[in-house]
């Protein structure tokens, strides 16, 4: 925790201060610094992990044929490397001859009755589906010819063998649209307390800026009607998670809080869990999947938080440790089991981590 302790000098630093002394070449490299890319990432886009560092303007419009023509050229008229040994066309060492493999005598030589040769030969390929079926050759029939054959006692397969080698049809299953949530406006409505906002939803939207996420951050902190905020894929970093743990500890309201799926570091999510004791009103918490992983040292001060917290129902996220795994897995069934014995008394009590392994031992004497 050293290095964590080093970072809290800065969090009370004024960063409007400091950016207002800055030059306009300084403003330039730290944007440059600043940009939200890895190369590293393979989930991102290609075009996305990389920035565009040309100066040069354009030429002229981009055509596609002429510059495939230029590559050709280029590539004929490039020389030839020449042999280190010349090439005479004299052929060394034995020719590969194929080994032949030997013949089964039992299926070479198959003689049927002449009866069944004769049913053979004169029957349709919707009847030796069904002959199939029945003995079992799987391999000769698509699974709708089978069932169906063995569900009958007539020919039900009318395609035929020559339907073995056609797949199955699915319905084409449309692309997700895209998250059509106006965000300025819904940053105007959590700023305005509106009633009738509810759930903010700012999944998989790539291009808000950073200081709008922390806006959001800041209104929810007067906010009372909304109840959940999912910020899924949004590019979210520490400073956002800063905000939001600031926001939890003055939040009575919110029951639901995701962060998946972004690039908060251990840092911002220990921030997050920390919070989590000064709220009482959040019940499911999301950390899973961010772009690097937590670490031991972090999973353990998680599941150490989360063995203090009496009001967390829910927490998204897979450790990767057993030990974390099972205090945390515990820590949220004595979450769950003390949310019960709450609804069922139908009164609400602030327990503290020992009284409430005494609540649970006693509940567990009289059941």
């Amino acid at each position: 925790m050293s290095y964590k302790k080093e970072l809290e000098k800065y969090r009370d630093v004024d960063e409007d201060e400091i950016l207002k002394k800055l030059s306009e070449e300084e403003l330039r490299r730290l944007e440059d610094e600043l940009e939200e890319l890895d190369p590293d990432n393979a989930l991102l886009p290609a075009g996305l992990r990389q920035k565009d560092q040309t100066k040069k303007s354009p030429t002229g419009p981009f055509k596609r044929d002429n510059l495939l023509a230029h590559l050709e050229k280029q590539a004929k008229e490039h020389p030839d490397r020449d042999d280190l040994v010349p090439f005479t066309g004299e052929k060394r060492g034995k020719a590969w001859v194929p080994k032949s493999k030997p013949v089964d005598p039992i299926m070479e030589n198959v003689t049927l009755e002449p009866e069944l040769e004769e049913a053979l030969a004169n029957a349709s390929d919707a009847e030796l589906c069904d002959i199939a079926a029945i003995l079992g050759m799987h391999t000769l029939m698509s699974n709708q010819q089978y069932y169906e054959a063995l569900a009958s006692s007539t020919i039900v397969n009318k395609e035929g063998l020559n339907s073995v080698i056609q797949s199955t049809q699915y319905k084409p299953v449309p692309d997700e649209e895209p998250n059509s949530t106006d965000i300025e406006k819904t940053l105007e409505k959590i700023k305005n307390n509106d009633p009738d906002l509810v759930e903010v939803n700012l999944n998989n939207i790539k291009n808000i800026p950073v200081p709008t996420l922390k806006a959001y951050a800041e209104a929810m902190k007067d906010n009372t009607y909304v109840e959940k905020l999912s910020i899924v894929g949004t590019r979210s970093n520490d400073p956002v998670a800063y905000a939001l743990a600031e926001m939890l500890k003055v939040n009575a309201t919110l029951k639901c809080l995701n962060v998946e799926s972004n690039f908060i570091t251990g840092n911002g999510i220990l921030a997050l869990v920390e919070a989590l004791q000064f709220n009482s009103s959040l019940i499911e918490l999301k950390i899973d999947n961010q772009s690097q992983q937590l670490g031991n040292k972090v999973e353990m001060e998680i599941a150490s938080m989360l063995e203090k917290n009496t009001t967390l129902l829910k927490f998204g996220y897979h450790f990767t440790q057993q030990g974390p795994r099972l205090r945390g897995s515990n820590a949220m069934m004595n979450n769950n089991d003390l949310a019960r014995m709450i609804r069922s008394d139908g009164t609400w009590h602030n327990y503290s981590t020992l009284e409430l392994e005494d609540v649970l031992s006693n509940a567990k004497e009289k059941a």
